[in-house]
């Protein structure tokens, strides 16, 4: 909270107000809500409905997508495996260990 909202909330109780300030009505309906729990139907309920909004991709998507995944790891993995060749042969000429 603010220093605004204090001051708020201080001249409101100085002037006796009946009202609670729009941040305190805010926060009452925010505890209230969290007291409220749904139930596990309801849960699933709202989640099917939720899923039921969700663009899905189509099978050609998703080939191209899973086809861009595996080239991505495979690139990636090679690289990292002649980085690490490259570097640990030049170690150990420079070490002398063979």
């Amino acid at each position: 909270m603010n220093r605004q909202a204090k001051r708020a909330m201080q001249r409101q109780q100085r002037a006796g107000g009946e009202r609670p300030s729009a941040p305190a009505r805010r926060r009452q309906a925010v505890e209230q809500k969290k007291r409220e729990r749904t139930g596990f139907r309801q849960f699933l309920r709202e989640v099917r409905q939720e899923l039921n909004k969700v663009n899905w991709p189509d099978r050609r998507q998703m080939l191209i997508y899973t086809t861009v995944v595996l080239v991505t790891v495979v690139v990636l993995t090679s690289f990292v495996f002649a980085l690490d060749f490259v570097i640990g042969k030049g170690i150990f000429t420079v070490f002398g260990i063979e």
